[in-house]
């Protein structure tokens, strides 16, 4: 009998640390969410107003996806050598600190190292966040769970946007609030229980990052085209709107109707990927993306834009969810450290692509460059993912 008491009381005890965990690295991600909202649009409305042309605002916002794809190299072996809760408490606070530099740096050279320095930090506190997530949603619930937090998350991010609607772009306030708010990402941080992992597992380097692309393509390619799309609307949507004829604060607030669909609407489709194909779920928000991205040039300046942008909203972060889920359920302790890892340099990849197409686009072909070239690029995915799943069949039946 005591044997079992104890055997409760551990279960007990470990499925407390395991919500802990879960709602801490929720917390942090989404106060930290807010801050890169607010920062996106901020900064590429400064610049508009400096008078830089939309081909440099593009590779200034690249920068930042620079440092994403450096940091899939740097944070596996960091954490697993320092701790993961020290290097995040660093990274939080590193973005912090960039954020104050900002106002005080000329416009624009200097913002192109901070940028690839706040990416680093950016891509490495949501690396170790979402692998505490990911580990700590287990079980049948998983896509559901790791959809809420995606809702919250979207949450947070529309509140940044929104934030500078109240504030302005003028001054230093919109950038002391950022710095306040993501030094507060460190608070929820101090109560996680970090995971030990066992010495069977494969260990996390630089090589089994870029070879994890060979274990997961597609997921990776999901979260890469869910980037391009994400640093597209981030960089550009506010200025995309202005060029259609919205005043500012309409412009901003694009952004936040963006992600409002998804903050409703998320965590139905955790629910399809927990008792559909996830790779279904995923091919679905994938074409729904594509088709209303191809929409918005006849409905911007009308009611239906926020119809349709709470649409896409939905549907692109949907792309990321179920990758996020489907990583959790294939892998598991240094794998899906290094998996996550993996997914931060895809995002870093595809935010890059989707600034510079986007700033060049704008520049060569008019405001409508943008939702259209996206929309194209969405629709070779959806024939990528269709090719894939043939050539598994295919492949399968050859070897069965």
């Amino acid at each position: 009998m005591a044997g079992q008491s104890d055997e409760v009381r551990i279960a007990v005890e470990a499925e407390r640390i395991r919500w802990r965990n879960l709602l801490a690295a929720v917390a942090c991600v989404t106060v930290f969410g807010f801050a890169l909202g607010e920062m996106f649009p901020l900064l590429a409305l400064l610049m508009e107003r400096a008078g830089v042309s939309s081909q440099w605002i593009g590779l200034n916002t690249a920068m930042q996806p620079v440092g994403i794809l450096l940091s899939g190299v740097i944070v596996p072996p960091l954490a697993l050598r320092f701790g993961a809760k020290r290097v995040l408490v660093i990274a939080a606070l590193l973005a912090a600190v960039i954020v104050l530099i900002y106002p005080l740096t000329p416009i624009f050279w200097g913002w192109f190292i901070l940028r690839i320095v706040q990416g680093i930090a950016v891509s490495t506190l949501f690396s170790i966040s979402e692998a505490w997530i990911i580990q700590s949603a287990d079980g049948e619930y998983r896509s559901r769970v790791v959809a809420v937090y995606s809702s919250i998350l979207a949450a947070s991010f529309g509140l940044g946007p929104a934030l500078i609607a109240v504030t302005g772009i003028a001054g230093i306030l919109p950038f002391a609030i950022g710095a306040v708010v993501l030094a507060a990402a460190t608070v929820p941080v101090l109560s996680v229980k970090e995971p030990e992992y066992s010495d069977n597992e494969h260990g996390a380097s630089a090589s089994s990052v870029f070879s994890f692309f060979v274990r997961a393509p597609v997921l990776l390619l999901s979260v890469a085209m869910f980037a391009l799309f994400d640093a597209a609307c981030l960089g550009f949507l506010p200025l995309y709107a202005l060029r259609k004829g919205l005043d500012q604060q309409t412009a901003a607030l694009t952004l936040t109707i963006l992600v409002l669909g998804n903050v409703a609407l998320q965590f139905p489709i955790g629910w399809l990927a927990d008792h559909l194909s996830k790779r279904v779920v995923m091919t679905g928000c994938v074409v729904v993306t594509a088709v209303f991205t191809a929409l918005l040039p006849s409905v911007m300046g009308t009611p239906m834009q926020w119809v349709i942008l709470m649409i896409i909203g939905t549907s692109s972060s949907g792309m990321y969810t179920v990758a996020l889920s489907e990583v959790g359920e294939r892998f598991t302790g240094r794998d899906l450290v290094t998996g996550t890892a993996a997914i931060a340099s895809m995002w870093g990849a595809g935010a890059l692509v989707g600034a510079l197409l986007t700033g060049w686009t704008m520049q060569a072909f008019g405001p409508d460059g943008f939702p259209y070239s996206v929309a194209f690029l969405l629709a070779v995915f959806v024939a990528v993912i269709a090719w894939r799943e043939r050539w598994k069949t295919t492949h399968q039946t050859e070897t069965s």
